[in-house]
């Protein structure tokens, strides 16, 4: 049976995001002015398309700002491609998407280095626990979606600063016409004829997608959301053993063939199935049994962004049925997706495509997580160092 996921999970319940964007900020303030409603209200301390006036306002405000500066939004990841042409489409309004494949820490570093800018990001897709850190640093403006009380409590913030949006399961990914046997369980991994191939979809310590990977080997290596540190223990006797590799893989090096297995979300690894079936790339995808691990992304909005009109009818947009349905048919399993069932306005055709999971999923806590961010920074040089 497949499971939709309540929160607290990270990129993602909660969780995931690198190397630190060392872009030098050199662009003017904003003018936040031209968020301005015709009764003076400011979509930069709207927390509410009420507070703005409605719903209507809050487009003809985005319209006139004219853009939407998103960041590490990558058009093949959870079927961004659709929800970005989707937005266009429906409210003319330009999104630009810088570094798409950066990392939420990646998004955090941009944020607080070109503050005042009008080239920093308007809106965030944080692994959860990044997500909990920009709200303490006070870089997320409170904002209430029309939606909000359907997202489930402990997936979203008390004060409306972030809100999950979708989320999935680490999953081993599999080129079998390059892998003999494909594995479907952290243990397999360990196995000598995987040498040089096991991968993770970028860095731990920067990734919410590799911090997944790791928590997910720590719970099949007799650990637990209290203790990580069998999953840095797991990658040490991977590297040694010859099995890691450092490549980050992406679209590009799972097609080459450098990252023939891919530890990373179900949905990105079920994305590339289809991706690259046309290619000759037979992609197989299992959830492992032992070291079954789920989590969500948050979005935020910046405080200072600015285009704050566009910034939030984005949020309206991905947390509308339009919205949610885009994540699904990108194999994400959406925040609302149980809401959705009762209202019958889930697309059940998606629904049913997604990788199958038994059980239910659970979750770490903030401290947990917290906790499991320091050990990985602590360790993961030296883990897979050599």
């Amino acid at each position: 049976m497949t499971v939709p996921l309540p929160r607290t999970a990270v990129r993602g319940g909660a969780l995931a995001a690198v190397a630190v964007l060392a872009l030098s900020a050199c662009g003017a303030a904003p003018d936040t002015g031209t968020a301005a409603a015709a009764d003076g209200k400011n979509a930069a301390t709207a927390a509410s398309a009420a507070d703005f006036g409605g719903l209507d306002a809050l487009v003809k405000a985005a319209r006139k700002e004219g853009t939407l500066n998103a960041i590490a939004l990558p058009r093949d990841w959870a079927n961004y491609g659709a929800l970005i042409d989707g937005f266009e489409k429906k409210y003319g309004v330009k999104v630009a998407v810088e570094n798409p494949d950066a990392a939420s820490q990646d998004e955090i570093n941009a944020v607080t280095s070109r503050k005042g800018q009008d080239r920093a990001p308007d809106v965030l897709d944080l692994g959860s626990s990044f997500a909990l850190s920009a709200a303490q640093q006070g870089l997320l403006a409170p904002y209430k979606v029309a939606s909000y009380a359907s997202v489930p409590e402990g997936q979203k913030d008390a004060q409306a600063r972030w809100y999950n949006d979708y989320g999935g399961y680490i999953s081993i990914g599999c080129d079998a016409k390059r892998v003999k046997v494909c594995p479907t369980t952290f243990a397999d991994l360990l196995k000598p004829q995987y040498k040089g191939q096991v991968a993770l979809n970028g860095n731990p310590t920067k990734s919410g997608s590799a911090f997944g990977g790791v928590y997910a080997a720590s719970l099949a290596s007799g650990g637990s959301f209290d203790d990580i540190q069998p999953g840095l223990d797991f990658f040490a006797k991977l590297k040694k053993n010859g099995n890691y590799t450092p490549v980050e893989s992406t679209p590009a090096t799972v097609e080459k063939g450098e990252t023939p297995i891919s530890i990373d979300w179900d949905y990105l690894n079920a994305g590339y199935a289809d991706e690259f079936g046309s290619k000759g790339v037979d992609w197989k995808v299992a959830v492992p049994r032992d070291g079954q691990f789920s989590q969500y992304y948050s979005q935020a909005i910046n405080k200072d962004a600015p285009h704050p009109a566009a910034a939030r009818l984005w949020q309206e947009y991905l947390y509308s049925a339009e919205g949610q349905n885009l994540w699904l048919k990108g194999y994400a399993r959406p925040v609302l997706m149980t809401a959705m069932e009762k209202a019958g306005t889930l697309d059940k055709t998606a629904a049913a495509k997604l990788p199958e999971v038994s059980g239910t999923p659970s979750f770490p806590t903030e401290a947990q997580q917290s906790k499991a961010k320091t050990v990985l920074g602590q360790g993961w040089a030296k883990a897979v160092s050599g």
